[in-house]
């Protein structure tokens, strides 16, 4: 029985997926938008006429869920609770919740939002909730105690909890303890407009603390000034230790004077001191100041984090003395001697320092792997680059019973309609049901269907890193090719740059406001195009292609082909990098990648190096990206 539901699934369910570009869902996709617009504009009757012709359309339920946000009402209770028991969990179910319970709650409606209370995030939900319970009865004891975390927050609440934490203060839950780490909280991060009102909850021997706090927040220079200081308490050392954490960034000198000052007079912990060491450490390595090599070995082996290991490296490196750097790579604690990183320098200095066949054989280890690290051993040692490629294979079988989900239906049909966040959501909680092995099948199905990112995303998750295709596709082939070309750079750092930028997600939307395939800011588009150009419009994945190789072509130029330093450039600016190389002409290439200041950067040229050289050989080219960049210099 099992074997012909199978066989009548592959019968079935493929047409949905194989023919998702036929004329009948084609048809049915443009229903479905036009109804969505009718809900929006309002006109139920023509809503319903469209509604009425997606039977089968697996997004019908959307269109239920937007009619029912729609001018939301309490009439529509019993439609909406059968609504959320049918899709609870699901993509489709707390957009239409959270409305319902802020409309809950703006009528009143104490009952039916109990009913209906999910655990959230929200802090205006939580708050109503936790209210309502108390007014239904439940003790104050199981309520209360939840109710310190709402309030240990760096940032003011919705007015909906001040009812709440009056009773939650009245029945002594509001302890010095807890103002001290909102107080904390609102000063390293939060809102410091909250440190006046938390002040006063202090008691008044103590106020001056949170002013203190104040002060630092917006100013860390504050700490150098003469008599801040008055009882050497722990909370002063604690307030010290942050600002001090902060004013190494900005004030070098002044931090390192005051810091030998007054760390005995504060009496800073074991702990204080080295997490203020760590951070003069990172700090002055970052801006190679003469006394950062003294600072990073003065870093406890319990705080010697990766940034720190990466800046005690660079450090020696600048002095491209290579006695001095194999001296440096092997006082490291064995724990560290493992990252790719180490091995390669040190098998390098190994090599530079007449131990070359023991620094050989270290470097023909890492030339076996597909890294960074392994590119470069394989550029050195001139060897061929291993792409350790092993493709996921999967069957039909496995294919097609995945793909019955109703979850994966509604992720892939999203997707086809460029909806694509609301289709990464449901990708996202159809995935969390699989095993590892259908993750595998997912992975591979999602690139049959041109969705390349979902693969990107998933195969790290389940560790499975060597199916190349997956990893690196040749997604938005065409529109990439042609750009290069006609901008005359390599396709292959094209694609390199799409990948480590967006991971081929056309709708890429940063932080900072860069969009698309590969992460275009409007304002470097309006200077390309010479034209103000449309924030949405650089989702388009053709022309934020056509911007994006045009930018590269330009940066090359500037650097005069150096792809290194137009790669840096693309990631921090022009002007970034150019005081970065200012003082290291002539410094080996290699070297000088890993002393770039920004992590981000610095990570994101390693990266792209990578990629490039994978793309190559997708492209069925053969240029020595890692032998060439090894003989370049700044």
């Amino acid at each position: 029985m099992f074997f012909k539901n199978v066989l009548l699934i592959s019968v079935l369910l493929p047409s949905f997926f194989a023919n998702s570009s036929s004329a009948v869902n084609s048809s049915q996709r443009n229903v479905f938008l036009e109804a969505e617009k009718k809900i929006w504009q309002s006109k139920p009757d023509e809503f319903q006429k469209l509604y009425e012709q997606l039977d089968n359309y697996p997004l019908r339920p959307y269109l239920d869920q937007q009619r029912l946000m729609h001018k939301i009402s309490i009439t529509d209770g019993n439609e909406i609770t059968q609504f959320l028991k049918k899709y609870e969990g699901t993509p489709l179910d707390w957009p239409l919740r959270k409305k319902w319970l802020e409309f809950l709650i703006e009528n009143k409606q104490q009952n039916l939002f109990l009913y209906h209370y999910k655990p959230t995030s929200v802090a205006t939900l939580n708050c109503a909730y936790y209210r309502y319970s108390l007014d239904k009865g439940v003790a104050k004891e199981v309520i209360l105690p939840k109710v310190t975390k709402l309030w240990t927050v760096g940032k003011s609440q919705p007015k909906i909890c001040d009812p709440l934490f009056k009773k939650w203060k009245t029945a002594g839950y509001l302890t010095e303890d807890v103002v001290w780490q909102r107080i904390g909280l609102a000063a390293d991060g939060g809102k410091h407009t909250l440190l006046p009102y938390l002040t006063k909850l202090l008691p008044s021997s103590e106020r001056y603390l949170g002013t203190l706090w104040h002060k630092v927040r917006r100013s860390p220079a504050y700490i150098t000034r003469s008599n801040v200081f008055k009882k050497f308490n722990a909370r002063e050392a604690e307030v010290f230790t942050y600002g001090i954490k902060r004013l190494i960034w900005r004030e070098p000198e002044k931090a390192i004077d005051i810091y030998s000052k007054l760390k005995i007079k504060l009496k800073l912990t074991q702990q204080q001191q080295q997490e203020i060491t760590q951070k003069f450490a990172l700090s002055l390595a970052n801006n190679n100041h003469p006394e950062a090599q003294k600072w990073l070995h003065q870093v406890d082996e319990e705080f010697l984090t990766s940034s720190v290991a990466q800046w005690r490296i660079a450090d020696v490196l600048r002095k491209q003395n290579w006695d001095l750097i194999l001296r440096e790579l092997e006082s490291f604690p064995v724990a560290k001697q493992s990252s790719n990183q180490w091995q390669y320098w040190h098998s390098r200095s190994l090599v530079e320092t007449n131990n070359k066949e023991q620094g050989l054989a270290g470097l023909k280890i890492l030339a076996e792997n597909r890294h960074y690290y392994g590119f470069l051993a394989a550029g050195y040692l001139k060897a061929p680059y291993n792409l350790q490629d092993e493709p996921i294979k999967i069957t039909d079988i496995e294919r097609n019973t995945l793909l019955q989900d109703d979850a994966a239906i509604r992720a892939f049909e999203l997707f086809h309609i460029k909806k694509y966040s609301e289709a990464r959501k449901e990708w996202n909680y159809w995935l969390a049901k699989l095993t590892e092995r259908e993750k595998l099948i997912a992975s591979k199905v999602s690139n049959e269907h041109n969705w390349f990112d979902r693969a990107i995303f998933t195969l790290p998750k389940v560790g499975y890193l060597n199916d190349v295709d997956l990893r690196f596709p040749l997604a938005f082939g065409d529109d990439i090719k042609l750009h290069a070309n006609k901008n005359n750079i390599d396709p292959a750092w094209a694609f390199a740059i799409a990948r480590r930028e967006s991971s081929f997600m056309p709708d890429a939307n940063s932080g900072a406001g860069a969009r698309g395939l590969m992460q275009i800011m409007p304002a470097t588009a309006k200077q390309l195009d010479r034209k103000r150009v449309s924030s949405h419009y650089l989702f388009n994945a053709e022309y934020n292609v056509k911007l994006g190789t045009k930018y590269l072509k330009m940066l090359s130029d500037q650097y005069i082909g150096n792809h290194v330093l137009a790669t840096a450039s693309y990631n921090a600016g022009p002007h970034r990098v150019k005081q970065w190389v200012k003082d290291v002409q002539g410094m080996p290439i290699d070297m000088w990648i890993e002393t770039i200041p920004f992590k981000e950067t610095r990570e994101y040229v390693k990266s792209v190096l990578a990629y490039q050289q994978i793309y190559q050989f997708k492209l069925g080219k053969n240029d020595p990206i890692f032998e060439d960049l090894l003989k370049s210099k700044i």
